[in-house]
């Protein structure tokens, strides 16, 4: 994800504001959009766009991890490591 953000404004459905609104309350609400935005983009089967974010989601995971990020093989830590093959799933 890009470092430098530039905002947006966008009109939604009442249905969809209120449901933006839970994910804002657990602070998730702009992740939620910028996902969306992401997959919709990728121009992707909704699986195979869907599976691509989960294994994004979970490298990075394995690579904040900090218990991961002490134990090096071959000068790459661990969570590096775990982090590249989960990606190589991606195909």
């Amino acid at each position: 994800m890009a470092t430098k953000m530039k905002p947006y404004a966008l009109y939604l459905p009442d249905e969809l504001h209120a449901k933006l609104k839970v994910a804002a309350r657990k602070r998730q609400a702009a992740t939620v959009v910028r996902d969306a935005l992401s997959l919709y983009f990728e121009k992707k089967e909704p699986f195979a766009a869907g599976y691509a974010k989960g294994l994004e989601d979970a490298a990075k995971v394995v690579y904040d991890c900090e218990e991961a990020q002490m134990v090096a093989v071959n000068g790459k830590d661990i969570g590096a490591v775990l982090s590249d093959l989960i990606l190589s799933l991606k195909g």
